[in-house]
């Protein structure tokens, strides 16, 4: 059973085994040494020579490199069982254990030596005091951005299509519908007073109290 994580690869060949193991909190791989398989590389060799010295000799050689190809094929199983034990015993100096949470992580990445804690429950200060200057960079810029007043040049009532209330075409934007010349809510909001007695104005021409011109 592999104690320091729950994900790894067999990156094993039929000259050898080899495995890569993975952190449970970053993904990182490590990868054990090399195992070279006694039985598949002498083998294969053992057949090559036979091959390129011919004759009684080459053959003899040849078969020895056959029978030692079977030999490794049927005991495989148990010989890289031995080979990934191996491979944890020398990986596991890579992973450490968290004792506040329990969680295994890298040695490299994901664990912080100053703390004896892994990077989640004890981020390390460095790369957290980075992140706070990033995330303050960010928020002065927003509010820099949004002090500044980016509609002066804007004309509002040229971007306004809204709908008259009265015939139910584009109003134009304006005060007033373009189509049939309806009051549109924003004209209507917008009160005027005569100047004066101060009296409201319904959009006569003189002032219903004093009779002053409306201007």
């Amino acid at each position: 059973m592999i104690f320091f994580t729950d994900n790894y690869q067999d990156r094993s060949t039929d000259d050898g085994y080899q495995f890569e193991f993975f952190c449970r909190h970053c993904g990182n791989g490590y990868t054990s040494s090399f195992q070279h398989s006694v039985t598949g590389f002498g083998g294969r060799l053992l057949r090559m020579g036979g091959d390129m010295i011919g004759g009684n000799l080459g053959d003899r050689a040849a078969q020895l490199g056959w029978d030692s190809e079977f030999m490794r094929d049927t005991t495989r199983g148990s010989t890289r069982d031995k080979a990934l034990a191996k491979a944890v015993d020398e990986m596991k100096p890579y992973f450490k254990q968290c004792h506040n949470c329990g969680q295994w992580v890298c040695e490299q990445i994901c664990w912080n030596a100053e703390r004896g804690l892994c990077v989640s429950c004890a981020p390390k200060l460095d790369q957290a005091i980075a992140g706070m200057q990033a995330q303050a960079q960010i928020d002065q810029l927003n509010q820099k951005i949004q002090a500044q007043d980016w509609t002066k040049d804007v004309n509002i009532r040229d971007q306004g299509t809204g709908i008259c209330p009265s015939c139910g075409q584009e109003s134009g934007g304006g005060k007033f519908c373009k189509n049939c010349g309806c009051a549109l809510a924003a004209a209507e909001s917008a009160k005027k007073f005569c100047g004066n007695c101060g009296a409201e104005l319904t959009g006569a021409k003189f002032c219903g109290e004093c009779g002053t011109p409306a201007g």
